[in-house]
């Protein structure tokens, strides 16, 4: 089933699709640009994997990383479907990344590769936004280029991990303004999901409702101000972002 949450009337609602529609739990159905879309899920600890596709690695010029490249992201930059993401007037080169992210479901720590899917609920969608001219360098992104305020839309639906056959062979597919500019599968992982699962929680505990960004295939370019930018998962949906200037977002 597809889960998620919203604002409508003033209250926030925790909600379902039905066909193609938003059902609210009190059994309205409504359009989803009726609604504002929050997170699917209340992020806690969110990991962002750098370089997971060999591919997304080799167009930027870098080899395959030997152990998983992770940092972590706050919760001011996470938005909801159909938002907003503010570009600098200042930025050169800022991309889009298509990310399956795992949603952890319930305490894990020191768990085995064979295990590691009994401590998923489910799957939802990112698209980390990233500003190259303030990465460091490719191997230690900085705060600037990664956390900055509403740079991840997630969403719009949390799908149950029951409802996903094989997250490990799922297609990822993004288009600006309707032209696809990026798709990959999920099987071109460096490091599968049970490989992230048990390299964390061998050093950290995970937790009900942390999240892990798995990473982005080949096929990043350039955006501008006003583009319309679709990242899609197979099986969990499409997310709906525009790219906003300085004006726009100080109004906000």
């Amino acid at each position: 089933m597809k889960h998620g949450r919203v604002a409508f009337d003033g209250l926030i609602h925790d909600v379902v699709e039905q066909d193609g529609k938003v059902k609210l739990l009190d059994g309205r159905i409504v359009e989803e640009t009726d609604v504002t879309w929050l997170s699917p899920v209340e992020p806690r600890t969110v990991f962002t994997l750098g370089l997971n596709y060999a591919d997304h690695a080799k167009e930027l010029s870098f080899s395959a990383p030997k152990e998983p490249l992770v940092f972590l992201k706050g919760p001011n930059t996470f938005i909801g479907h159909r938002g907003q993401t503010y570009r600098p007037s200042d930025a050169t080169y800022m991309h889009y990344e298509c990310e399956l992210v795992v949603v952890i479901g319930k305490t894990a720590r020191h768990v085995k590769k064979e295990d590691a899917y009994d401590y998923v609920s489910g799957y939802t969608i990112a698209n980390d936004y990233v500003i190259r001219d303030y990465l460091e360098n490719y191997y230690r992104p900085n705060l600037r280029a990664k956390n900055r305020d509403s740079c991840t839309p997630i969403g719009p639906w949390f799908v149950d991990k029951e409802d996903i056959k094989d997250p490990m062979n799922l297609t990822l597919r993004t288009t600006i303004n309707g032209k696809v500019v990026q798709e990959g599968t999920t099987k071109d992982m460096v490091f599968s999901i049970p490989d992230l699962i048990e390299y964390l929680s061998g050093f950290m505990t995970l937790s009900p409702g942390d999240l892990i960004l798995t990473g982005t295939p080949k096929g990043s370019v350039d955006t501008a101000v006003g583009d319309e930018v679709i990242t899609e998962v197979e099986g969990i949906g499409q997310l709906v972002s525009t790219i906003v200037g300085e004006s726009a977002f100080n109004q906000a």
